[in-house]
């Protein structure tokens, strides 16, 4: 149970701090990359990446050029606008806004924000897309349908003529029934260990993680993720909801790795997670 397992959350994060003179990066994409890779190595996250890069999946191809950049958090205090904000960091009111997914400028005392480092990034027209091949697709051209000619009326004062029968209008084809969509939910994301001193190591489902530390296992709140559930959480992989925690309330999970130092690295991040079954 989580309760007996150790939770970590970056020191980074915790403290809302980055360097200031480390700039943004440009990475071109070697074969066998991998945005979770590529974010490990530039500490950063893959939802970050996929931001600063405009990418709507994980895809990405050898020669794809990249923009990575650290990311600065910053906590409102009372006072404060995004203007001013957005002044102090030399960024945009637009960038902020989109790097945290506000649909307003209205901001609150205490909400942390996620404010990306580096003058390479601080304009969204000059962003580095990657080389991403894309292929055009033709839309079939709509089906006309086209009235049957009329026969030919010859003049006859006495007698209308009788009008043609309508042509059968084929009947429309029923379409595919849909496939049922798993379900999304965003997530706030930390890491935990079973490393610590005094950790069981078992998980709430009968799992033991220490005697199986491959296992890819996470923490939910059962009301929202139901235990035993397959599920594909965003620069994690595909996983077993297998454990609960005092903490992991909502929408909250925490994945299980091994290695104490590579829980503290992962920190506290906003991940999509995809419930399988």
């Amino acid at each position: 149970m989580l309760n007996k397992m150790k939770t970590l959350v970056a020191v980074a994060v915790l403290s809302g701090t980055v360097s200031a003179n480390v700039q943004a990066a440009t990475v071109t994409v070697k074969r066998g990359d991998t945005l979770w890779g590529l974010s490990r190595v530039h500490n950063s996250s893959v939802e970050n990446i996929q931001k600063l890069n405009h990418l709507t999946t994980d895809l990405i191809h050898p020669g794809d050029v990249l923009t990575i950049a650290p990311e600065k958090h910053y906590t409102v205090v009372s006072g404060d606008n995004l203007w001013d904000i957005a002044k102090e960091h030399h960024v945009s009111v637009s960038q902020i806004k989109d790097w945290n997914n506000l649909i307003s400028d209205l901001i609150h005392p205490g909400l942390n924000l996620v404010i990306f480092d580096g003058e390479d990034i601080n304009s969204t027209e000059n962003k580095v897309q990657p080389a991403e091949p894309v292929a055009s697709v033709t839309s079939p051209a709509p089906a006309k349908t086209e009235a049957a000619p009329q026969p030919a009326v010859q003049d006859q004062p006495a007698q209308a003529q009788p009008a043609p029968p309508a042509a059968p209008t084929p009947a429309p084809s029923a379409p595919a029934a849909a496939s049922e969509s798993p379900k999304q939910i965003t997530v706030k994301a930390t890491a935990y260990t079973a490393s610590c001193e005094g950790c069981s190591g078992v998980t709430a489902t009968g799992i033991n993680i220490k005697a199986n530390p491959n296992e890819k296992v996470i923490a939910v709140d059962p009301s929202v993720i139901p235990l035993g559930s397959k599920v594909y959480v965003e620069g994690f992989g595909e996983a077993t909801a297998a454990d609960t925690g005092g903490a992991i309330k909502g929408n909250r999970i925490d994945v299980f790795i091994p290695s104490e130092q590579a829980a503290i690295n992962f920190g506290v991040k906003q991940l999509k997670v995809t419930i399988l079954n």
